[in-house]
């Protein structure tokens, strides 16, 4: 199901008429977002709320993206994309995780997301409406750790996977004001797994660089093996980037 998603993507792609950039184009940006965690984790058939057992809230959010766009005609634009979210909290199970009885311990847990993304995109619309269609390969690597507070118990959950994903984004500039507004997407649904990841923002632009205010969503519903994570993280974030 996986090659049949990217090859009917790439096909639509392909098919839709491309607007390439004149000169070679190079950007970055570094965001913070603050963000919110719902959800929930199951183990071995065992299953954890997130919030409101385990308590976890957001330590550290790094985001950093790098993107290139050129004149040549077929190849696709290239973008890169990091993200890693931290969370911590305590609180006390009741019941067994993963096979282990914490029997109403209070428990220290640590759930550390990390997320890669290379898309390849063409610019579809290049003028004050702006669009781009790609394809996303996301490294996703997650593992939630819980351990007894003053105590030996302990149990690790993980998933470990490349997705592919869709890729969209729209932006839409006010003319002569450096202002505009737009969003960002990547989405995929396969066999019981689906992900998606969205931004929407506002921008202000001033010579090279580049001032972001948005609200990004992400949910994760992916199996590994005995493992699950099914999980919405959601809040605002600021950014700033440079455009060359």
């Amino acid at each position: 199901m996986r090659k049949l998603m990217i090859a009917v993507g790439s096909s639509m792609v392909l098919a839709t008429p491309l607007a390439q950039a004149d000169v070679v184009g190079l950007g970055a940006s570094v965001n913070y977002w603050d963000s919110e965690l719902s959800g929930k984790v199951q183990d071995n058939g065992d299953v954890v709320d997130v919030e409101n057992q385990l308590n976890l809230d957001s330590d550290t959010n790094a985001n950093a993206s790098l993107y290139v766009e050129h004149p040549i005609p077929v190849l696709p634009n290239v973008r890169l994309s990091y993200t890693l979210v931290e969370q911590s909290g305590r609180g006390q199970l009741t019941a067994d995780f993963g096979g282990v009885s914490f029997g109403g311990a209070d428990v220290q847990s640590d759930l550390d997301l990390e997320q890669l993304d290379l898309t390849l995109y063409y610019e579809v619309l290049d003028n004050w409406v702006n669009l781009d269609l790609g394809l996303t390969a996301r490294d996703l690597d997650a593992e939630l750790i819980v351990q007894e507070v003053n105590g030996t118990l302990t149990n690790k959950t993980s998933i470990d996977g490349v997705v592919p994903m869709g890729y969209i984004a729209a932006r839409f500039d006010l003319p002569l004001t450096g202002v505009s507004v737009g969003g960002e997407g990547n989405v995929i649904s396969f066999d019981g797994d689906s992900l998606h990841d969205f931004n929407v923002y506002g921008q202000y632009e001033i010579s090279l660089l580049q001032l972001r205010l948005g609200y990004r969503q992400m949910s994760v519903d992916y199996d590994d093996g005995d493992d699950q994570l099914d999980i919405e993280i959601d809040g605002p974030f600021v950014s700033a980037g440079l455009a060359f």
